[in-house]
């Protein structure tokens, strides 16, 4: 298949997921109550910030011509309600993501991009800015955003797994990261380590499929990431089951210990259980974890 045609495949079909997503993620938003979440809070004003450059995304009203007639470049004025208000999210789009052990069940891709894109459409109604981490999609508000974030969770990478993106962090503003948390945690730590330097506090969702929680393989079993990067084959596998869920163990409770530490809240989300449930802790946890 020519390289065009096999740009215009893929964008097809990413398309043609984007509103079944949107549909699945308003229908879970609509579960959760929308009160005084997200409104300015006693304290926030509108009080000047800082100036930044302009980034891809922003109005070109909302440059500061004064600012920007100093220099060669565009800065845009922020307020203090304005960073205050603005949640960055990062979700995984690797390929270990988009592992299920049952057909009935989801992929962790899909459970993840529901919850991400839900919440995002609770804190976009409440009153706030999202956007992503990294410099492509800043935080904003409205409809248009929450067209631009599901497009933004439609896409895949080849890879097992990805790092989180630190970049694009507004100080003290709050974040969501979303992943299996499964790979090098190193980055995860370094990721959360710049975020509490910046005074940003958030939520981190750890979404498995239960089959990773008892590890139930047993005899002759060939394991292949979904990327097809790694392949291990044994004839013993139930013999790697005290080893594999002492290491999960293990990835938890660093991952919690981590959140303590930089002021962040953690949990574990399984794919046969209730995405409702889970969005409500998310909903509750950004609500009081506003720094």
């Amino acid at each position: 298949m020519k390289p065009a045609l096999a740009l215009r495949q893929v964008a097809e079909e990413e398309a043609a997921r984007l509103p079944a997503l949107l549909a699945r993620a308003e229908h879970l938003a609509g579960t959760v109550l929308l009160g005084d979440h997200g409104r300015r809070r006693a304290g926030l004003g509108d009080d000047f910030w800082q100036y930044r450059p302009l980034q891809p995304g922003d109005a070109r009203r909302s440059i500061d011509w004064r600012r920007s007639a100093k220099g060669d470049a565009d800065f845009v004025r922020e307020r203090e309600w304005q960073i205050a208000q603005s949640v960055i999210l990062w979700l995984d789009d690797a390929a270990a993501m988009r592992f299920r052990s049952e057909k009935n069940l989801p992929t962790k891709a899909e459970r993840a991009r529901i919850l991400t894109l839900a919440a995002s459409i609770l804190l976009i109604r409440g009153g706030e800015r999202v956007g992503l981490t990294g410099w492509g999609l800043p935080p904003r508000r409205g409809q248009e955003q929450i067209l631009r974030l599901a497009e933004a969770f439609c896409t895949e990478a080849p890879e097992d797994y990805r790092e989180p993106e630190a970049r694009g962090m507004l100080p003290h503003s709050r974040a969501m990261f979303v992943s299996d948390f499964l790979g090098d945690v190193a980055p995860v730590e370094a990721a959360l380590t710049k975020a509490a330097d910046r005074g940003v506090r958030g939520v981190l969702l750890q979404v498995l499929d239960p089959s990773e929680e008892v590890f139930p393989f047993e005899g002759r079993t060939i394991f292949e990431s979904v990327g097809k990067s790694v392949s291990h084959e044994t004839l013993k596998a139930g013999d790697l089951r005290d080893r594999y869920l002492q290491r999960l163990a293990a990835r938890k409770d660093r991952l919690t210990q981590l959140c303590r530490l930089t002021g962040w809240q953690y949990r574990c989300h399984h794919t046969n259980d209730s995405a409702q449930s889970a969005l409500l802790w998310i909903y509750r946890a950004m609500d009081g974890g506003h720094g």
